[in-house]
């Protein structure tokens, strides 16, 4: 039997452990899909504005996550040691509410059976994707420390019958606690139901207010929800004001949600979502109770997915059977435990890949493991609720056979499971992080940074990111203005420039040209005889759709001054030019067979050469 000072000093370094190997995969990591996203936002919109807060994100209403990376925006743009140390600092919070939970639930005593639940959280493959995606730990992280913290106060409450002194300090803390994870993510609205069920399940076989007590058993078992006290009662009633304060912030948000939310936008599919579901379930679910899966593979841009073996999925439902066996025959009540964590874990997926459920959604996008964080909390509180529970009746156990044996090898046998469990869960992440890897979008925002910062003296033209870094779908947040908005160090992103250069696919800044969809025919005149006195139109050589258009046009001007041009139906833009012979690049939008140019400085005049309309590219693939 452990010590109570061991058990903890085990279990503060098990955290460690923990963070160092998330702080090597945060380390490792960059920024990706979502984050962009994100950084966009908070670089063209004010960070405390309701249109940045209260954006409706995927469906997600998350303003403080959106808060906190805003900050992390302001203060370092398109750094990743920002997020990756709230990442750290967010699973640290998490990691030890999780502990804290265990040690209410189980007991002081619980020893080695708390470590193992402790284990199973802090290794489980299913927490790995979330916390690697920034926009996802952000979510989830939150979500994970209060519905533990809350989860332990519920029990608190419920083991004193509401008697303990500081039962209204705890009701408070745990409705802040409520707000502020369901500021981070909307699907924390499961944390109260999550903290009922828990309360209950943990009531039936105590009911004393000291927490370092050994749990008794009530005369009747876990037998009768129609007794005056039985454990929903108990449940109910000792903690009742936290249920009240709880069921308030609950019903509030849920309002506000689907008021500013757009969840149930798009298409759906019953169908595709019940076979989003199992393969979770049997993909994603089952393999990481082996610590699997080990092969992690990656369709740019998408995120990883993990592809477990065939004898990985059949080893992780022996593992689930051998341990239900021996839960339902070895402890009481187990068998309510394993119902309603079966329904959670089934049922809090079916949400997310509803809304996921098009006909066209890939079955691997339940394969990448990020919507299974709570699960695996879940299933932490379950083992935490099992082992609190008394064991069976000695001759109970012994009909079952082997119990004797079974306690004498268990202190043997269950350290060496859960040793090979996170040497399994280490290989499984390590695959993770090669695979997380192989994105170029780090690659990319490094060299853009680099290169905007050394031709800051030029401004350039707006461009959409890379197609494997951000697509289109994400416009316009997909566009260097947006990314790179709140970067001191990089020229101004204008309509008009006198050097034209892009960024290539590598973030590389290049010399750019515009592609031949329109040709401009020269003026008549000359340099020494300029032709542009007063409003004029540049013939095009064919009819331009309505669209956003890139002008290339060469010039000689007698001063240096400002025209303004434009096309039919579209803004006019002012354009600065220089004395001499130069070429304008102007963005404009609209339509027509001309552009207009009238010189707005008084006295100047231009004689106007050949010039193109069309879309920026990189000038090597233009002829």
């Amino acid at each position: 039997m452990l010590s109570r000072g061991t058990v903890s000093s085990v279990a503060i370094a098990l955290i460690l452990i923990q963070l160092v190997v998330r702080g090597w995969l945060a380390a490792t990591g960059n920024f990706y899909w979502d984050d962009l996203v994100l950084i966009g936002r908070a670089s063209t919109l004010p960070i405390l504005s309701w249109d940045y807060l209260g954006h409706s994100h995927d469906g997600h209403f998350m303003p403080a996550a959106f808060l906190l990376a805003g900050l992390s925006t302001v203060i370092a743009p398109v750094n990743w040691l920002v997020p990756a140390i709230s990442m750290i600092v967010l699973q640290a919070i998490a990691s030890l509410s999780v502990w804290r939970m265990i040690r209410v639930i189980a007991g002081p005593r619980a020893g080695v059976a708390a470590l193992a639940a402790l284990t199973f959280y802090l290794f489980s493959p299913m927490t790995v994707p979330a916390f690697a995606w920034w926009a996802a730990a952000l979510n989830t992280l939150p979500m994970q420390a209060a519905m533990a913290w809350i989860v332990a106060d519920a029990v608190l409450l419920t083991r004193s019958r509401g008697r303990r002194p500081d039962a209204r300090m705890i009701v408070i803390r745990s409705s802040v606690v409520f707000v502020i994870a369901l500021t981070f993510f909307e699907k924390s609205l499961f944390i109260l139901p999550v903290a009922f069920v828990a309360a209950v399940l943990a009531a039936r076989f105590t009911g004393r207010p000291d927490d370092d007590a050994p749990p008794e058993i009530d005369s009747e078992g876990d037998a009768g929800a129609a007794r005056p006290d039985s454990a929903l009662i108990r449940a109910f009633t000792g903690a009742r004001a936290l249920w009240a304060s709880l069921g308030v912030v609950f019903v509030a948000w849920a309002v506000v949600f689907f008021s500013v939310s757009d969840a149930t936008a798009g298409q759906h599919s019953a169908t595709q979502t019940m076979r989003l579901v199992w393969r979770s379930i049997n993909d994603a679910v089952i393999p990481s109770l082996v610590g699997g899966p080990w092969e992690w593979e990656r369709w740019v841009p998408s995120p990883p997915m993990g592809f477990p073996p065939v004898w990985m999925i059949v080893l992780g439902w022996v593992v689930l059977a051998a341990l239900v066996w021996w839960a339902i025959t070895r402890r009481r009540g187990a068998g309510a435990v394993l119902l309603c964590t079966a329904v959670y874990v089934v049922g809090a997926q079916i949400p997310v890949l509803w809304n996921r459920s098009s006909a066209n959604t890939a079955l691997e996008l339940a394969q990448t493991m990020r919507y299974l964080p709570d699960a695996a909390l879940v299933i932490t509180i379950a083992i935490a609720l099992i082992v609190a529970s008394p064991a069976t009746a000695p001759g109970e156990a012994a009909r079952h056979g082997g119990a004797t044996e079974a306690r004498r090898l268990a202190p043997v046998i269950v350290p060496l499971a859960g040793a090979l469990a996170v040497v399994s869960a280490v290989i499984s992440l390590v695959s993770f992080s090669t695979s997380w890897r192989d994105d170029p979008t780090g690659d990319y925002l490094a060299n853009a940074k680099r290169s905007l910062a050394a031709n800051r003296d030029h401004p350039m033209f707006d461009q959409s990111l890379p197609l494997e870094v951000l697509l289109p779908v994400a416009y316009p947040n997909n566009q260097i203005s947006h990314t790179f908005g709140r970067v001191r160090d990089r020229p101004d992103f204008a309509a008009t420039t006198d050097r034209l250069n892009v960024l290539d696919n590598a973030g590389n800044m290049v010399p750019g040209a515009v592609t031949p969809a329109r040709t401009v025919r020269p003026g008549r005149g000359s340099c020494s005889r300029p032709e542009v006195t007063g409003p004029r139109r540049l013939v095009l050589d064919g009819p331009l759709l309505q669209w956003r258009w890139t002008v290339a046009v060469s010039y000689c001007a007698d001063m240096d001054g400002d025209v303004d041009m434009a096309l039919d139906g579209g803004r006019t833009v002012r354009v600065p030019v220089r004395a001499g012979l130069h070429v304008a690049y102007v963005q404009l939008e609209g339509r027509g067979r001309h552009v207009d140019v009238r010189p707005v400085t008084p006295g100047l005049t231009l004689h106007t050469g050949e010039g193109r309309v069309g879309e920026v590219a990189e000038a090597r693939l233009v002829g």
